[in-house]
């Protein structure tokens, strides 16, 4: 069958691309073949044009049990003979169209990442945004991406224990939706999603297959139009009771020592898990379509091979150990079914009753063998012009900082996201260590060590889209802070990178910079990037969204006892400022939400001085000074304080300034690199002593009250009243209750 070019840019590969793939085969693909290569080939899983930037990333370590990109997720050592396997993934595009059900498989497919290699997840994770609450599409997709993060991730079994939203214009159109999960297993138990010894059956196992999906990866690599919900087959339907089988027939079928390999049916379904797992381990396939289960009949060859229907997986087993693995599927009532083989002349062979419908060498369709890699052109986005000329002295210092104050703690990316975690069971497994105990990263114990796990997702992307180089370091930088101020020692990075269009020059450009950024960032804390995601083609119409390399970080406490919370614990603690407060107002949420400010640059930061003030925090915390500790991010040194006070209703009193630096910048402005901690009597003395022996500025601030709080004289109210406002924000304004302070914010 002649295949045209135009045929070809309907499945989303240039005319080049066409004229490489029949040079590879050596003939005109046909149909199926075609259609194999559009989904391997495509940005979701080709990576065509980020890998290259990819590879400058830090990927070595000495606690890093598999190299970065081996396996489908990454996995560090945490002593006592046991690793934690963990990533991040983008379900974006299925998110704009289908909400619930774009989220609900976003989380199911980051899981089968982690049990796939033989992990038990044990946590999740997600970083979430949207664009103005106020507007209905936006409460829509809100409303729809938790439903589904929580019906899944509640029903599935494994806890929802951290996360980040933010609201913003840009992801009016093309919301991100990031899920990670994170996964206990034994070192030496786990599983490669490899195809080895000729003869060896391949086994489908999990949820039979049909028609939703198709096209999902080629559907991922495209930008968001109105015709998008023309591509509504394209999102999968997930269902949590069965992944909750499937996870458990898995891990039980690694212990019967059948297996040789298992890759989970992710981005481009068959095609996909057959390619990588045969092109890792230098073999090939021979597959029988008509023996994979499906839903619906009469489903052509490329249906099969592209449909990304969910809860599946691949296996290969060892021959004559069949018998085992079908048991163990059987018990758990769990389609399982032999349709194929591993062949040793490195291609792929897929037939469907009996005619041989696709001939494809497994190599030349993966990541790292054949897929085209490029470089694309960059510039300089036009928009820094903008930001160079921002000068702060034009905006005028509010005279009324309480009145500023309660604007700001209702914006909704400050605001207590309460209204979305409490749709997330956040108990189930009994792992979570955070619950009535807040820390800056959640907590969750290592079972079945005695350790547990800091663990945590950043990005402000404000700051990434005012300099991507510096925005990037600083995701990273919190990352590793929230980790430190939570009594941890990061361990190692797992990222998502959304941006725009690559094809855009300007797009590339923040692309590249974060890139950079973030690789300075990791050698520094020692964090190196074990694996993750690209999400590219992130934008609508109106452009692309903020660029947002999201971090997801794991780190380790040697015991839970080192738990460091961020509330404070007792009246009349002292309270002091680690870290330098500068003049600055730049990219706040002050700047861009109170007073419309679009464009400035990034907030300050230094990186050495960053890790000067965790190494710091480290010994406070290591020495048992401190009785909380609690990092300054979005809304400055008010937010920071406020936040420490509401789990245990206390209050503060300061008197607290410093010369030169305005008022809102003291309060409001976003500079980086500081921490907030609080000091009990009895750890004065030792507590001073330290401080002697540092270089930093650390600042006292004044002590923590009975419920009152006092900002230099004057009586700023309980702080009851703060926190109805801050807990109960973002539920006025889906209830269409908006207070004037929050509309102003707005």
């Amino acid at each position: 069958m002649e295949i045209t070019v135009k045929t070809a840019e309907q499945l989303r590969i240039t005319a080049e691309e066409f004229e490489l793939i029949k040079q590879k085969l050596g003939r005109t693909p046909n149909f199926t073949e075609l259609c194999s290569f559009s989904a391997m080939w495509s940005e979701h899983c080709s990576y065509k044009n980020s890998i290259k930037w990819l590879k400058t990333l830090p990927r070595d370590g000495k606690k890093m049990l598999v190299k970065a990109g081996e396996e489908n997720a990454g996995l560090m050592d945490i002593g006592d003979g046991y690793g934690v396997v963990f990533k991040i993934e983008s379900h974006n595009h299925p998110s704009a169209i289908e909400p619930f059900q774009g989220a609900a498989t976003g989380v199911g497919g980051i899981n089968r990442d982690i049990f796939t290699m033989g992990a038990r997840p044990i946590a999740s994770l997600n970083s979430l945004r949207f664009g103005n609450l106020k507007e209905a599409k936006t409460q829509h997709l809100l409303a729809g991406v938790v439903h589904g993060i929580g019906h899944y991730g509640n029903c599935f079994g494994v806890p929802t224990v951290g996360g980040e939203v933010y609201f913003e214009n840009c992801y009016h159109t093309n919301p991100l939706v990031n899920a990670m999960s994170v996964g206990i297993l034994k070192n030496g138990d786990t599983i490669s999603a490899t195809a080895e010894g000729k003869g060896n059956p391949v086994f489908f196992v999990g949820s039979a297959t049909g028609k939703d999906g198709i096209g999902g990866a080629s559907f991922a690599s495209a930008d968001i139009t109105a015709d998008s919900a023309e591509d509504l087959p394209a999102v999968q339907v997930g269902d949590p009771f069965q992944e909750k089988k499937l996870l458990e027939a898995c891990l039980e079928v690694i212990k019967t020592g059948a297996l040789v390999g298992m890759q989970d049916m992710g981005a481009a379904g068959i095609i996909c898990s057959t390619s990588e797992m045969s092109a890792k381990g230098n073999s090939g396939m021979r597959i029988d379509l008509d023996k994979v289960p499906t839903r619906q009949k009469g489903m052509k060859a490329w249906e099969l091979l592209l449909s990304e229907s969910q809860e599946r997986m691949l296996m290969v087993v060892e021959k004559g150990k069949e018998a085992a693995v079908l048991e163990v599927f059987k018990k758990w009532d769990l389609p399982c079914s032999e349709i194929g083989e591993v062949t040793d002349d490195g291609t792929l062979h897929f037939y469907l009753n009996g005619n041989l419908e696709a001939q494809l060498p497994a190599y030349e369709l993966v990541l790292g063998g054949g897929a085209p890699q490029y470089e694309r052109t960059y510039s300089e986005p036009k928009y820094f012009s903008a930001i160079k000329a921002f000068d702060p002295n034009r905006i005028a210092v509010p005279e009324n900082l309480k009145a500023i104050a309660e604007q700001l703690i209702q914006i909704p990316n400050i605001a207590s996201k309460r209204w979305v975690y409490v749709q997330y069971d956040s108990m189930v497994g009994a792992g979570n260590a955070s619950t009535n105990a807040p820390s800056d990263a959640a907590i969750v114990l290592a079972k079945p060590t005695n350790k547990a796990l800091a663990l945590t997702t950043d990005c402000n992307s404000r700051y990434v889209f005012a300099d991507p180089y510096k925005g990037a370091m600083i995701a990273v930088a919190e990352a590793a802070r929230n980790i430190v101020c939570s009594g941890g020692q990061p361990l190692g990075v797992t990222n998502c990178l959304n941006f725009g269009n690559p094809y855009d020059p300007e797009v590339y450009y923040q692309f590249v910079h974060a890139i950079k950024g973030m690789g300075e960032a990791c050698i520094k804390f020692d964090t190196p990037v074990t694996g993750g995601n690209v999400s590219f083609y992130n934008q609508g119409p109106d452009g692309a969204v903020y660029p947002t390399p999201t971090i997801g970080m794991v780190g380790l406490l040697e015991s839970v006892d080192d738990k460091m919370t961020m509330d404070f614990k007792q009246e009349d603690d002292e309270i002091y400022l680690v870290g330098t407060q500068r003049n600055d107002i730049n990219s706040s949420e002050y700047l861009h939400k109170i007073h419309g400010v679009e464009f400035s640059p990034a907030p300050y930061f230094d990186l050495e001085e960053e890790f000067e003030v965790q190494h710091e925090i480290k010994k406070m915390i290591h020495k048992k000074l401190v009785n909380s500790a609690h990092d300054v991010s979005e809304g400055g040194l008010f937010i920071t304080l406020i936040e420490s006070c509401f789990n245990r209703d206390l209050g503060f009193e300061t008197s607290a300034a410093k010369e030169g630096v305005r008022a809102d910048a003291f309060w409001f402005g976003e500079s980086q690199s500081r921490v907030v901690v609080s000091v009990s009597k009895e750890n004065r003395n030792d507590f001073n002593m330290l401080l002697e022996k540092m270089e930093m500025t650390v600042t006292y601030l004044g002590k923590v009250t009975s419920g009152k709080i006092n900002i230099n004289g004057e009586d700023w109210g309980q702080v009851s009243g703060w926190k109805d406002k801050y807990e109960n924000a973002i539920t006025n304004l889906l209830a269409g209750h908006e207070s004037e302070h929050a509309l102003a914010a707005l």
